[in-house]
């Protein structure tokens, strides 16, 4: 039996791998994380001990990430529950070293290095009318498309699958954040993933995004809250030097749920119907 961690960070399910376990294969991350049939997840993450602690991230169809802050908060979690660390910690990913450190029974404060570009303007035809957004990487590539009015109608289903492939945003695709300002300390966010195919319930790295946007249009102001699918608010502030940003900080839940011992049968399981 293979031994494995479930972990939630505002609401993105993780499963995680840890010594003795060994980094699993692409195919074994697509088997685990199939919901219904499997455990489910958003994605997978092995941490390998050092200083600073390694961290390495696969999506749900077993495509790795350089970064997933919602993971790398919920790695920390882990790290603090298993007593490699005490109160902080370094985390090595494939976009840099971030340190991590407690913030309360269940939350984490993660700081993230600065942003490599500013956004630019993309502008994307669907066939039924021209979609407005601002592209940018946060350790992965995304899409913020400003989105006036409740979230709560945004065809994300619809408009995320073309959106996330489209050439515009590069051939690797990018993930998609649909962002509602509330305020000027205060947004609503829901984001369609690429290597889930699928809206999930929070996106650090999208909720990143979305304050870069906002922060660059002069709507956003410091420190603010993003509102996630999950119910999670989740906390991002920091520093910004004539427009720069200089330093990021978020905060938010992070949460250890179970350890699991996996049977066979978590592994043994029928083709998807649309490979058949």
């Amino acid at each position: 039996m293979t031994e494995l961690w479930r972990l939630s960070g505002a609401g993105n399910d993780f499963l995680a791998v840890v010594p003795p376990g060994e980094p699993p294969t692409e195919t074994l991350v697509r088997r685990w994380c199939r919901r219904g049939v499997s455990l489910g997840a958003d994605g997978v993450l092995h941490l390998e001990p050092g200083d600073p602690v390694s961290l390495r991230y696969w999506n749900a169809d077993g495509t790795p990430a350089d970064l997933c802050l919602n993971g790398t908060r919920c790695a920390a979690q882990l790290l603090f529950h298993l007593g490699w660390r005490e109160e902080s910690a370094e985390i090595r990913t494939g976009a840099g070293t971030l340190r991590a450190r407690r913030a309360g029974p269940s939350e984490v404060a993660l700081e993230v290095p600065i942003l490599p570009e500013r956004p630019r303007p993309v502008e994307i035809d669907l066939g039924d009318g021209a979609i407005r957004g601002w592209f940018l990487e946060v350790g992965v590539p995304h899409l913020v498309v400003p989105w006036e009015g409740d979230l709560t109608g945004c065809p994300v289903a619809r408009l995320g699958p073309p959106l996330r492939s489209h050439p515009a945003v590069g051939p690797s695709g990018a993930n998609v954040d649909f962002v509602h300002l509330v305020g000027r300390r205060d947004f609503e966010i829901r984001s369609y993933e690429r290597g889930v195919e699928s809206e999930t319930l929070a996106c650090g790295t999208g909720v990143l995004a979305a304050a870069a946007v906002g922060l660059h249009r002069e709507e956003l102001e410091l420190p603010t809250t993003a509102r996630t699918r999950g119910g999670f608010d989740l906390e991002i502030s920091g520093e910004t030097d004539g427009g720069a940003i200089r330093h990021w900080s978020l905060r938010g839940d992070a949460r250890v749920l179970a350890r699991i011992e996996v049977r066979d049968e978590a592994v043994d399981q029928p083709a998807r119907p649309d490979t058949v």
